[in-house]
């Protein structure tokens, strides 16, 4: 990363890109950054540059030596006496200021009580070398890197709130139907939140469907027009097809199973733990003798 005349880069040696799609923020891990040092910024980022804590500039695309400012932008920089450089004199923080997507998943209890899963998927980006400084001195990191991942543990519960104010005083099946208020509630709650990060939100997605399966099919059901009960009748038909029971057409249009004219008629075996009933006895046979045979017959 910091190769011939010390250039300091998101680059690795093997030139691949640090500043993938799931990072918003990178620190450069080595402490060989120093006066005359070239921090080179690529068109999609954003380089703050800070010394002992303080920022002392934040840059765009190009490449610049570093040097000791006049003027600290942010913070106070205290002087130090070391023999030759100091470690760690300058940090190179570099911030990536392309649109990146980031996705939130979870539950919510429509007005009936029903669950509910939501997935809400938006994009942000940094703006402005002023907000490329906010995301510096407001949204912590740990490692090297602040992921979309982790931005997302701080935005997921302001979306979750956001969503249940809607949901909740919705019924069920008028959930779908308030998408538009949902997006609106959402985007507005989450850029009032992102801003004070230095971050700008640019469109949300939402998505909310039942959360149980069964529930889902029969709202699906229902939304070809049938009724309550014709929708449970015709669901218990699905499910008797897939288990090979012939007369599942007979529970979708709500008539008798008929086998050849005949209403068949199984009889449901007691379950009980009386004693068995006992067997008849067999009818006695009349002994030979008895039997008249017709005369010239042996």
């Amino acid at each position: 990363m910091a190769g011939f005349r010390n250039v300091v880069s998101t680059l690795l040696p093997d030139g691949q890109e640090v500043m993938g799609p799931n990072v918003l923020l990178w620190h450069y891990p080595n402490n060989d950054i120093m006066n005359g040092s070239l921090l080179t910024v690529e068109s999609n980022h954003f380089c703050v540059l800070k010394s002992r804590g303080a920022i002392l500039n934040v840059y765009e695309t190009g490449q610049y030596p570093v040097e000791t400012p006049q003027k600290v932008l942010f913070g106070s920089l205290q002087q130090a006496f070391y023999g030759g450089q100091s470690p760690w004199q300058y940090e190179a923080l570099y911030i990536n200021r392309a649109k990146l997507v980031l996705k939130a998943s979870g539950t919510a209890l429509s007005r009936e009580l029903a669950l509910m899963t939501y997935d809400v998927d938006y994009y942000i980006h940094v703006t402005s070398k002023e907000d490329a400084a906010l995301v510096v001195q407001h949204m912590p990191y740990r490692g090297h890197a602040l992921t979309t991942e982790e931005v997302n543990v701080y935005a997921g519960p302001v979306v979750e709130q956001a969503i249940n104010q809607v949901v909740q005083v919705t019924p069920l099946e008028q959930v779908n139907e308030r998408i538009h208020d949902l997006t609106q509630i959402v985007h507005e709650h989450l850029q009032e939140f992102l801003s004070g990060y230095g971050i700008t939100l640019d469109m949300v997605k939402v998505l909310v469907f039942p959360g149980d399966e069964r529930m889902r099919q029969l709202i699906s059901l229902k939304a070809f027009g049938l009724s309550e009960i014709d929708a449970v009748r015709y669901y218990t038909a699905i499910i008797m097809a897939e288990n090979g029971v012939i007369s599942a057409p007979n529970m979708a249009i709500g008539e008798a199973f008929h086998l050849g004219g005949v209403i068949p008629n199984t009889p449901v075996p007691m379950m009980t733990h009386s004693a068995p009933r006992p067997q008849a006895a067999p009818v006695p046979r009349p002994p030979a003798a008895a039997i008249i045979r017709p005369e010239g017959e042996r």
